[in-house]
């Protein structure tokens, strides 16, 4: 089999490495990849852009690639999907029309209530005045949210009615994430831990992954900006399969029948994001791809062929499928980031430490923000390296994890060291 991975980042790397661990994959091809996917055997980056649809399907065509894997957010909007299935090629990955689940959270939010999804009271606006009187007579803390993609950063939950009025005028006026702030939802601030919760799906069945938890916050305390995610673990601590079911249940499937139902099949992975309330879990949006950092967590954990399950779903057979996650391991990942992310920040910086921090047992080292230069590896992104561990426990996956980290070494590097804590602590971090 021949292969097309979209992405650049620590999840597409991910997926790129399990991917190649099948015998009956001969060729990967990633557009455009990174430094640690140009460094695989049988694998090779393209000069092609995540968003560049039709070059993307003629790339897949006249390279007789079997199956392509579209896992980015800004590609799935773009309608790669789309393209490629002009072509006779199968995908995984959500079409134009169903990642908008994920492209508009109004629209999210429209089939939630229609379906009666648990989620959190919002209202929609096009005008930064009526926002303004909105929020001056909400309670406080509220969440104020951009509709569109804005890299896991078109988020702010506001303590005071000075800070949701200013984080509206960036938003709306200055317009900071472009056009993806034009239309916001002003949104009730939940009370509980989050959980990520990701599903196979081949437009009318799903296979729900283990449960997971991304840090989201650039600091330490969940202080900070938010990211595209600092770090993950997986399982978290005290989800237990009566709760996933129920997940499934009340959240997954009314969605995957509800986007179906409106002539657009969600074939890819669904991913979730929950507050867990004390009355139940509430979903804070939809992702129509799997998270960065959670699926090179996942990627540790799954037994099954990735390949296999991709084309299960792409061909509408996954309920004939069965699925193999290690029920006994833990996995994390603890992100490296440029000094500066989610702001501005400085790159083109040596990274070395690489090796020695595979050295250690269950270390596996993913590549986002990375480049080479001159036989030289160096940074070219916020997030650079994703640092994965597995483990028997939680504890000794992180405690692997970090030892790792300190091997590592690029200027002005950050990282959060507390990934995990309150997860070790209680169940759900309460």
């Amino acid at each position: 089999m021949r292969v097309l991975v979209i992405g650049s980042g620590g999840r597409e790397h991910a997926l790129t490495w399990r991917i190649a661990q099948d015998s009956k994959v001969e060729k990967i091809f990633v557009a455009p990849g990174n430094g640690g996917t140009q460094e695989m055997e049988r694998v090779e980056n393209i000069p092609i852009g995540v968003t560049e649809a039709e070059k993307i399907a003629v790339f897949a065509k006249e390279h007789d690639v079997d199956l392509v894997v579209v896992p980015q957010d800004d590609a799935l909007a773009a309608g790669v999907v789309d393209e490629v299935h002009k072509k006779g090629i199968l995908v995984f990955g959500a079409t134009r029309a169903a990642a908008q689940i994920e492209s508009s959270k109004a629209y999210a939010k429209r089939i939630m209530r229609f379906r009666s999804v648990p989620t959190a009271d919002s209202a929609v606006f096009d005008d930064l005045g009526q926002a303004i009187a909105m929020v001056r007579a909400c309670k406080m803390p509220i969440v104020i949210k951009a509709d569109g993609l804005a890299l896991g950063k078109g988020v702010k939950i506001c303590q005071t009615v000075e800070e949701a009025e200013r984080t509206l005028y960036n938003f709306m006026s200055r317009r900071i994430h472009g056009s993806a702030g034009e239309i916001v939802l002003v949104e009730e601030y939940l009370e509980g831990p989050e959980v990520s919760i990701h599903a196979f799906c081949d437009g009318k069945s799903f296979s729900l992954w283990p449960s997971a938890r991304d840090h989201k916050p650039a600091l330490d305390g969940d202080e900070g900006m938010n990211t595209g995610g600092m770090g993950t673990i997986a399982p978290v601590p005290g989800f237990t399969d009566s709760m996933m079911q129920k997940v499934g249940e009340n959240i997954v499937s009314p969605v995957l029948q509800e986007l179906a139902f409106g002539g657009a099949p969600f074939v890819g992975c669904l991913y979730p994001g929950l507050k867990i309330t004390r009355r139940r879990p509430k979903v804070l949006e939809f992702n129509s791809r799997p998270g960065d950092p959670e699926t090179q967590s996942y990627m540790r954990l799954l037994k099954t062929s990735l390949v296999d399950i991709m084309l299960a779903c792409a061909q509408g057979k996954l309920d004939q499928f069965p699925i193999e996650w290690e029920r006994d391991l833990s996995a994390v990942c603890i992100v490296a980031a440029s000094g500066g992310y989610p702001g501005s920040y400085q790159k083109g910086f040596p990274i070395t430490g690489i090796k020695e921090a595979e050295k250690f047992n269950g270390v596996k080292v993913f590549h986002a923000g990375t480049k080479w230069e001159d036989g030289v590896l160096k940074t070219s992104g916020g997030r650079v390296l994703g640092v994965t561990a597995v483990w028997p426990t939680l504890r000794g996956a992180l405690d692997m994890a970090y030892l790792a980290m300190d091997r590592i070494a690029f200027h002005r590097k950050q990282f959060r060291k507390d990934i995990g804590r309150k997860s070790l602590a209680l169940p759900f971090g309460e």
